[in-house]
């Protein structure tokens, strides 16, 4: 059974031709900037997560592309012992240090795919917008098979969306994609589909008792902080020079002339379901 549940609260996504695993290390190149301008989740959000995995201090969790930890401190706040597995050197030492007082943490500098545990180690495996950068067919058997039995999966991601139909500095910005990262796949903001397609996905891998959570929330950006905001995309950091600086001085200048005040309105999706 899936249950899909909408809580309401106070990207342009393009697919490029770059390879994927550039795409993937590329967020380890300027950390302190991801840290900052990464959008952090929804309290409700760890809320559901760790009411219905029952997580406290005798359990065992593991995150799944820790990155600079914007999902890490609502869980080591249970006192569980958590492990994370992060791909990009500089980002796994990062995170080391920024919760160097938690007792119960630990980073490992490794993909997922090649990290090693016993089998039905975990009580809970997360992932924050990382997950999908696992090929599937690797990565929901492995997860299958180091959470013990009834260990909770929890996978997460925070989409932003600038398009409003009638707001004009959106459309502005969206002539100015079309201009230097063209797609024929017009952004979603509620994608249904997509929501279906992943419980599905989950499912098919032998999880059970899904649950699909849809969150929202908006956030301000001056258009210097908007510019930093983008430079954490794997899709836009991994593009040619000089596009991407063409790209970023032009939806610059659109945001200066619109009072340089731009909205962006995330869209978190949550799927939780049990071995």
């Amino acid at each position: 059974m899936i249950s899909y549940i909408k809580l309401n609260q106070v990207s342009k996504n393009v697919s490029g031709e770059w390879n994927k695993m550039d795409k993937r290390l590329s967020f380890n190149e300027d950390v302190v900037n991801y840290d900052r301008w990464r959008p952090i989740y929804c309290k409700e959000l760890f809320d559901d997560i760790i009411q219905y995995s029952e997580l406290e201090q005798t359990k065992k969790a593991i995150e799944v592309g820790v990155g600079t930890g914007q999902a890490t401190e609502p869980f080591l706040a249970t006192g569980c012992e958590l492990t994370a597995v992060e791909i990009g050197e500089d980002l796994a030492e990062y995170t080391k240090e920024k919760f160097k007082e938690y007792g119960n943490f630990k980073v490992y500098n490794t993909s997922f795919e090649d990290f090693e545990c016993d089998d039905d180690s975990f009580d809970i495996l997360y992932s924050a917008t990382a997950f999908h950068w696992i090929p599937q067919e690797i990565g929901y058997p492995k997860a299958l098979r180091i959470l013990k039995s009834g260990g909770t999966l929890a996978l997460f991601w925070n989409k932003p969306f600038v398009n409003r139909e009638d707001d004009l500095l959106h459309q502005k910005i969206q002539s100015i994609y079309r201009k230097y990262m063209p797609s024929s796949k017009k952004p979603v903001e509620n994608d249904s589909e997509r929501y279906d397609i992943m419980a599905k996905t989950i499912q098919s891998y032998g999880f059970k008792d899904l649950q699909v959570k849809i969150y929202h929330q908006t956030r301000v950006f001056n258009s210097s902080d908007y510019i930093s905001l983008l430079d954490t995309y794997s899709d836009h950091r991994t593009m040619p020079e000089p596009s991407k600086q063409l790209l970023y001085s032009e939806i610059k200048n659109a945001i200066l002339e619109h009072g340089n005040v731009i909205k962006v309105y995330d869209t978190m999706d949550l799927y939780l379901a049990r071995k």
